[in-house]
């Protein structure tokens, strides 16, 4: 089988929503520089993302919208209308100068992914991960929905089952709009109770096809582990899927500002680890993550658990070079960052106990099982 391969691209590296929202901190070109600074991303396992023409975003967004995202783009300007009907220029959803190119490249990058993998292999494609993304407008930061994307794609290239498993902190709404009821699609969902969109409650099976698991706040790595264990890998492996599709969202991590969680980026990589050969095909996303030094060290430990590579326990120059040179403007994070966040890719492991009602939400889940048309 061919190495994994890595879909990037460099108009991530200057785009911003403005100064102060939340997605103003330089995530992929982090985890570009962190891969490369360490001999991890060679050429030949590098992917540049093309944009998405009008055309293929039509396959599941409206014309409509898709034609005003490219107007508002040339413009620099979304009416009332825009705002009203497509959510365009709101606070969360900004017009800012990319606002087409920059989510059309990511959405790019998802729909070549699933020609990629017609034939097998692992794809990384950490533009990606937009799943807020709804047909007729954007909704939580997301423009387009790019995992929607990559599984039509998918399927375009032969694929029929899929298990998309979500781990951001965030229910994965556009996500289940998009395959709802679909008996060929497993989705799981793990996320922060009560956090916006409010979406994903424990007996919402989104007509079938879906496994939402919310967690209460403070979420740590054992009890990560359990649901891994517990939840996520045996019904995996039960649906037997042609396809896996990991949405590995960043902001499930302690440091976090957005969340409210308490994992290392150590459970992150552990399911990375477990879903690998548990299908042909694997398509690892990005997703939420709001710290730029949380999230360019776990997405780039993604890309070594994915390659088989060792973590050092202390990054060489190089890289310590591309982390000492973030930042973080406008959070209290950001003015004395701890050493550690320059120096090392893996978080100290938080472990702590199983509390019962994680216990009790799984075992809900296991007891109601979906028949995922088997």
């Amino acid at each position: 089988m061919t190495q994994p391969r890595f879909i990037g691209a460099e108009i991530f590296r200057h785009s911003s929503y403005g100064r102060w929202h939340p997605l103003r901190v330089p995530r992929v070109s982090t985890v570009m520089d962190l891969s490369r600074a360490l001999g991890w991303l060679p050429p030949a396992q590098f992917i540049t993302a093309p944009r998405a023409k009008p055309k293929a975003l039509i396959g599941w967004h409206t014309a409509d919208y898709i034609a005003a995202l490219q107007r508002v783009e040339a413009s620099q300007h979304a009416t009332a209308k825009d705002t009203a009907r497509h959510d365009l220029g709101s606070v969360t959803n900004p017009v800012y100068p990319e606002i087409f190119r920059r989510p059309a490249t990511a959405a790019g990058g998802s729909l070549l992914a699933g020609e990629l993998l017609r034939e097998g292999g692992v794809i990384y494609n950490p533009p990606g991960g937009t799943h807020h993304g709804m047909p007729d407008r954007a909704n939580g930061f997301c423009y387009l929905n790019d995992p929607v994307l990559a599984m039509l794609s998918l399927r375009r290239n032969g694929v029929r089952r899929i298990a998309y498993v979500d781990i951001d902190a965030h229910h994965c709404d556009g996500v289940a709009v998009g395959f709802h009821g679909d008996p060929d699609c497993l989705m799981i969902s793990t996320h922060e109770e009560r956090l916006w969109p409010r979406t994903g409650l424990l007996e919402d099976d989104a007509g079938g096809s879906a496994l939402n698991l919310p967690v209460p706040r403070g979420l740590n790595d054992s009890e990560m582990a359990f649901i891994r264990e517990a939840l996520i890998v045996p019904q995996v492996a039960a649906f037997r899927p042609d396809a896996i599709v990991l949405l590995c969202g960043a902001d499930g991590v302690e440091e976090d500002p957005l969340a409210h969680l308490s994992l290392s980026n150590n459970a992150h990589w552990a399911v990375v680890g477990a879903l690998m050969g548990m299908a042909p095909r694997l398509l690892v996303l990005g997703g939420g993550g709001y710290n730029p030094w949380s999230v360019g060290r776990l997405w780039t430990g993604v890309w070594a658990t994915l390659n088989g590579y060792r973590v050092p326990e202390r990054l060489p120059p190089e890289a310590e070079a591309v982390l000492r040179g973030l930042r973080f403007e406008g959070n209290r994070r950001g003015k004395n960052p701890p050493e550690h966040w320059f120096t090392t890719l893996r978080d100290v492991p938080r472990p702590g106990a199983v509390r019962d009602e994680i216990k009790d939400r799984v075992a809900f889940l296991v007891k109601n099982p979906r028949t995922f048309g088997r």
